[in-house]
């Protein structure tokens, strides 16, 4: 039967393939940390900042958690394909703030800020549900269940936050920017998750030598999801409700973090 669940288990089984699933969690975790660093050092908001920070070190962390799953199995990272490259094709598309800006030295702009927090509530929605599809399949696994769950747990945290932040600003008279920019980066998220998608399919398909029926039927998945987030699910990207787990970013990143799980 071709389920995600038998899907993500063949991926594991095959050193090659989980080598490729895991570099490039790895590697967007680790862009994702970056990008949070540098909004940190261009924001003067004091309450804003140091919860950008803590997005910043569980980013780097989970990138560490990806790495270290790869180095238990005597695996290497490899270089993320340009196509699979999810980060890089969200700026390409013009959605969040560019490395240019990200490298220069001025304070962002409010503007800027609700950029980054629409950027970061848009994929964090995506990052969430993706987690919890892993935690499904894996929650109990020997090898990676706690990373799984660990991981899962703080996503939701990091959307918690940006819901909590935006509404913030919302009620300080920029709802209808945020509006605006949540779906325009909606829009630019679904297509972009589509092409990674086709391409990781495409990959796999490679490594794991799928018959022609089985690559098609999970490129019709790919499309399938595309047309439904383009219908109706980008609304689920686009609202904002307060989280019942208030301040979700509020404390400061433990000590070494990213050493919780061996």
């Amino acid at each position: 039967m071709l389920s995600t669940r038998s899907l993500f288990n063949e991926i594991y089984r095959n050193d090659q393939a989980y080598q490729l699933f895991c570099s490039i969690a790895a590697g967007g975790e680790d862009q994702g940390g970056w990008e949070n660093e540098r909004i940190t050092a261009l924001t003067r908001d004091p309450v804003l900042a140091p919860k950008v920070a803590r997005h910043g070190a569980d980013e780097r962390k989970h990138g560490r958690i990806f790495t270290r799953l790869l180095n238990k199995r005597g695996l290497p990272k490899v270089p993320v394909p340009d196509e699979a490259d999810y980060c890089m094709l969200l700026e390409r598309q013009g959605i969040g703030l560019s490395h240019e800006r990200l490298n220069s030295d001025l304070p962002l702009t409010e503007r800027e800020i609700i950029t980054y927090l629409v950027h970061s509530r848009v994929t964090e929605q995506r990052a969430a549900e993706q987690m919890r599809q892993l935690v499904k399949v894996f929650g109990d696994h020997p090898e990676l269940g706690r990373a799984m769950r660990m991981i899962s747990a703080d996503e939701d945290d990091h959307l918690a936050y940006c819901h909590e932040e935006l509404l913030r600003l919302a009620s300080e008279g920029h709802g209808p920017y945020i509006r605006h920019a949540l779906e325009t980066s909606a829009r630019g998220e679904i297509r972009t998750h589509r092409d990674v998608g086709l391409a990781v399919t495409s990959r796999m398909a490679g490594i794991l030598r799928w018959p022609r029926w089985k690559l098609a039927v999970v490129t019709l998945g790919v499309h399938a999801l595309y047309l439904y987030d383009r219908a109706f699910g980008w609304r689920r990207m686009v609202t904002l409700r307060m989280p019942e787990h208030r301040n979700a970013l509020g404390t400061p990143a433990p000590p070494h973090a990213g050493h919780e799980v061996p």
